[in-house]
């Protein structure tokens, strides 16, 4: 069943230094597989989006890859990319209904660990379409990533990254991936062994693994999160914590830097301050916020 949110609370301090990590995009290169060949089809299936599927795909990567909104949550993913869908010229000239899901949105605002277990306890409570909808369409993707997602490894130097900062760190997977495709991916590449705890979007948000997780137990200055979209930077600041940004499309020279550079500083305590401003500022430098179809 993997682990609970209690176990992110009970987690004990073995070492001085926590570092969260996350998954997609950011210790794996599966992003655009996962997003282009998983998600997006099943959203043009489910949501009827067959006569404007060449714009969905654009919004869809443009939510997911490549703007401010990358690594977001699905269920957040898919209000936001059919809402961009149906103000686009294209689609309002060919007539095409985009759905509003009111349904989900209300869910979403109660409901903080926005994954399928949640999702189907609320289905068997409310029979309320927009939320029959969005699962069929969730539970496909997860299907066709279990179908197709394997063999990918970590970016270079993931792996001795892991084996070096877990000498003097605790260190858990923060992400907003399904749990069971965390576990298999990370086993896959025998990785997991470097981790202590893989929390996924069962658990929920970023923000509230790393609040559970290291709240209270490390002192200022001694909790780093890794990440490669602006949530993850976000869970860093809503914790106190340290970000180290994972730069996208620049993979591997961010991975290079961590395991030269960053670990050490963070380990000795100049990572705080001008470095790790000069790396937010960069990072924040990588993702645009407006679409390119509005410009």
């Amino acid at each position: 069943m993997g682990i609970q949110v209690e176990d992110l609370k009970n987690f004990k301090a073995e070492k001085d230094f926590f570092i969260g990590i996350d998954s997609d995009g950011c210790a794996f290169d599966s992003m655009e597989i996962k997003h282009k060949e998983c998600f997006c089809p099943a959203v043009i299936k489910h949501y009827n989006l067959q006569a404007v599927s060449k714009y969905a795909r654009e919004v869809w990567d443009f939510v997911n890859l490549y703007s401010k909104t990358r690594g977001c949550n699905r269920f957040n993913a898919v209000t936001t990319a059919l809402e961009l869908l149906s103000s686009r010229k294209e689609t309002i000239a060919r007539g095409v209904d985009v759905p509003d899901l009111p349904g989900l949105d209300s869910w979403k605002q109660r409901e903080s660990k926005l994954g399928n277990p949640a999702l189907i306890a609320e289905v068997e409570r409310n029979s309320d379409a927009d939320l029959k909808r969005c699962l069929a369409w969730s539970l496909e993707v997860n299907e066709r990533i279990a179908d197709l997602v394997m063999n990918i490894p970590p970016f270079p130097l993931v792996r001795e990254s892991l084996a070096k900062i877990r000498e003097k760190a605790d260190v858990i997977v923060v992400s907003q991936t399904p749990l069971e495709a965390l576990e298999r991916e990370w086993k896959e590449q025998d990785i997991d062994q470097y981790v202590q705890l893989i929390a996924g979007q069962e658990l929920g948000t970023k923000s509230e693994h790393l609040a559970f997780a290291s709240g209270g137990k490390y002192s200022a200055g001694k909790v780093l999160m890794i990440g490669d979209a602006p949530g993850d930077y976000k869970a860093a600041r809503d914790n106190n914590a340290l970000f180290f940004p994972v730069n996208p499309g620049a993979e591997e020279d961010s991975w290079e830097l961590f395991y030269n550079e960053a670990i050490d500083r963070f380990f000795d305590g100049t990572y705080e301050g001008d470095f790790e401003v000069s790396l937010i500022d960069r990072f924040n430098s990588y993702l645009p916020e407006n679409p390119p179809w509005e410009a």
